[in-house]
């Protein structure tokens, strides 16, 4: 800031208070407010939660006692200076995302934007930096006495859709482009009120940071316009589910390390490699990319939602689509369908990475790409190529997790338990419930 204090800059810019911001165990985004007055003095020494709060699921605000965590004990959310942004959909407030601190200044072992940065520097150490991205889609609702109706009630990118919720995706789009978010493409998904937008890729950290904002700014600029934004998987049981599909790309020296011209695919030994680490970890990942009792009525076949492990060009059956670089080297990416916007991005991210960074380093080749929905394939063909379909419900991505050592090494010991002592609650709490009852619980939350 040079001889600039915080405190003055935000009397600058308007700001009356800062929301010291993060998000948890069970991808809840959750933050304290600091006036801007004190704004300096919590720039230093950061603002303090209990422990617990990585304890805590997405129901209740109830500490479950197996994730080691308790009531004593205090850390605190150092800000990232870089993301402090402002709000414009909420004059006066700006919001700081950061990583959690012990009282010894050292990274807390239960801070998943720590895990990421870590896997980060991983694929630093090889040469590697990750460019990634979120393309998530959403709901919109309004809210009526009994129920939450869909705004519209049209199909896949219907322009109907645009008229009707015009105010509300201008408003939207003028306030992701004012924060810096880049807006690249956005239309109507297949459900009632169903929208999907996307926003330029970034390195790692960064891309997951943008996904908490821009779930932010999407709910924020909804309630704007007394409306409902919902992330939830499957917020509609009889409707599309909506994911949060991760785009991602590999750069070694200036180049995208994913792409080889001479490949039928367009795709380097490498990015081979990487994949296949992706697919052999993936029954494991689902714990970390579709970790909520809803997403497992949106991972099913011949749903658009990647329910097998296997690979295609352009294969939106596959768990992993390869991209047609129709824009060359810098357009070459991969998409993994397997994720929503359920999954911290954090941790999302930061396995996918160590996932795909083992296939490398074991050069794990996955195989021929999928030209065909694998649902269409007879058990025996799938079997004979090592396609399986992924787990059927959190509870089984939960023992698939349980069971991956380097999924396990990578989180460590302090995260991962707390982090399974989390999903596994959530599992046991609702996966008896009813279907209503399992829909009004994600509903909101996400």
């Amino acid at each position: 800031m040079g001889k600039q204090t915080w405190a003055t800059w935000a009397q600058e810019q308007g700001i009356r208070f800062v929301r010291f911001t993060y998000c948890d165990n069970a991808n809840l985004i959750r933050a304290k407010a600091v006036p801007a007055e004190r704004l300096d003095i919590c720039v230093a020494s950061g603002v303090g939660f209990s422990v617990a709060q990585q304890a805590l699921p997405l129901m209740y605000d109830a500490v479950l006692p197996e994730s080691g965590l308790g009531p004593v004990g205090e850390v605190w959310l150092m800000p990232d200076m870089e993301t402090l942004t402002v709000l414009p959909y909420a004059p006066g407030a700006a919001v700081v995302l950061g990583d959690f601190h012990t009282a010894e200044g050292r990274a807390w072992e239960h801070c998943p934007r720590t895990f990421l940065r870590r896997m980060s520097e991983e694929a630093a150490a090889a040469g590697l930096r990750v460019e990634a991205s979120f393309e998530t889609e959403f709901y919109l609702f309004r809210q009526m006495p009994e129920e939450y109706r869909p705004l519209d009630d049209t199909v896949f990118a219907q322009t109907l859709a645009f008229d009707l919720a015009h105010d509300v995706l201008l408003n939207l789009l003028d306030t992701l482009q004012r924060m810096g978010l880049e807006p690249q493409l956005f239309y109507p998904e297949s459900g009632p009120g169903q929208f999907e937008l996307t926003i330029r890729h970034a390195p790692a950290l960064q891309a997951a940071d943008r996904q908490v904002l821009f779930r932010e700014v999407v709910r924020g600029v909804a309630a704007r316009h007394h409306l409902v934004a919902s992330f939830a998987p499957k917020p509609l049981a009889d409707k599309a589910g909506s994911g949060a599909h991760l785009h991602l790309s590999l750069w070694r020296q200036g180049q995208n390390a994913l792409y080889d011209p001479a490949d039928p695919l367009s795709l380097s030994e490498e990015g081979y490699w990487f994949i296949g680490g992706l697919l052999e970890h993936l029954p494991a990942l689902c714990a970390l990319t579709v970790p909520s009792v809803n997403s497992y009525r949106r991972i099913r076949p011949q749903f658009w939602a990647g329910a097998f492990t296997c690979y295609g060009q352009e294969n939106r059956e596959a768990a992993v689509r390869v991209i047609t670089p129709r824009r060359g080297p810098e357009s070459m990416n991969f998409e993994l369908k397997t994720c929503d916007a359920s999954a911290n991005p954090y941790l999302a991210l930061g396995a996918v990475i160590a996932a795909g960074l083992d296939g490398i380093r074991r050069r794990r080749h996955p195989g021929d790409p999928v030209e065909v929905d694998p649902a269409s394939l007879s058990v025996e063909e799938r079997r004979r190529r090592g396609i399986l379909p992924l787990p059927a419900s959190l509870g089984d991505a939960i023992a698939a997790l349980q069971q991956d050592q380097v999924l396990w090494t990578a989180l460590g010991e302090p995260l991962g338990t707390s982090y399974l002592a989390v999903r596994r609650g959530e599992w046991l709490a609702l996966k008896d419930v009813s279907v209503e009852e399992e829909i009004r619980q994600h509903l909101m939350r996400y």
